[in-house]
């Protein structure tokens, strides 16, 4: 009876514990402790990982961007280069082609060209053009050029102009003096030419029917003032009939004419 009584009590005990103690709860419990120790080692093996990270070389792009800058930097520093080169090549080209040219002489402002300053190099020829035609004075020609060449230079023959006594085809000289006679007129003697191809001073005269007033002002004694009497008096009176004429001309007397009578034509 007693040992019965006991035997109850013992199996009412285990089926207490059996119904305290579930068998999912123990599971849920194992699951549940599982993952916070799983989450442990993740947050180390992460900690790991970053400073792995920070240990780790630049990335790719970083390198290709400074790379590119290096780049840059040096055709700049090129081009910088090529261009310093360049100018002292050009300075240095300036200065031969400075050194090489050939010395030009420049007149004073408001003084007569000179036949030397028409020519350079010995390429050109001065040439006086006075009489009949378009546009008198001073022309340029080129070496061997004709008297053609110089009256074409000079605008041409004018409508009064006889060229019967000037010969078109003869090859003009520099510092020479053209004179071309109008209708008329006796023809100046054509200049003589020493040897070397100039003219002789002795070989122009001035026809003081043709002549400017600058021509005239190259006279003996003739300045501008008497220079401008002579062209007055020519457009009063038409032409001069003999060199003697110009005494009649206010302020040219008989003393003054003989300084100049061998240097004139009509």
């Amino acid at each position: 009876m007693g040992e019965r009584s006991a035997g109850r009590h013992r199996g009412g005990q285990a089926s207490g514990l059996a119904d305290a103690v579930d068998p999912d709860e123990v599971l849920g419990s194992n699951e549940a402790v599982s993952p916070g120790g799983t989450s442990g080692v993740d947050a180390a093996a992460q900690g790991h990982e970053s400073s792995l990270a920070d240990l780790a070389p630049a990335p790719r792009s970083t390198r290709v961007r400074i790379g590119i800058g290096a780049a840059v930097v040096l055709v700049i520093a090129a081009l910088v280069v090529t261009v310093i080169v360049t100018a002292i090549g050009q300075q240095g080209t300036v200065a031969e082609l400075a050194a090489a040219a050939p010395a030009e002489s420049t007149a004073p402002s408001g003084s007569a060209p000179s036949a030397s300053a028409g020519a350079v190099g010995g390429a050109e020829l001065l040439v006086h053009v006075l009489g009949a035609v378009k546009k008198p004075g001073l022309v340029s020609l080129a070496a061997g050029s004709r008297v053609v060449d110089a009256v074409a230079a000079a605008g041409g023959l004018s409508a009064d102009a006889d060229v019967s006594g000037i010969n078109l085809a003869r090859p003009v000289s520099d510092g020479e003096q053209l004179a071309v006679p109008r209708a008329g007129e006796v023809p100046a003697a054509a200049p003589t030419t020493a040897p070397g191809g100039s003219v002789a001073a002795s070989g122009a005269l001035v026809n003081i029917n043709t002549a400017s007033e600058a021509e005239l002002a190259t006279l003996p004694r003739i300045g501008p003032a008497l220079a401008q009497r002579i062209t007055d008096w020519r457009s009063a009176n038409g032409r001069f009939t003999a060199p003697g004429d110009l005494v009649k001309v206010t302020g040219i007397g008989e003393k003054l004419f003989d300084g100049l009578k061998d240097r004139i034509t009509v």
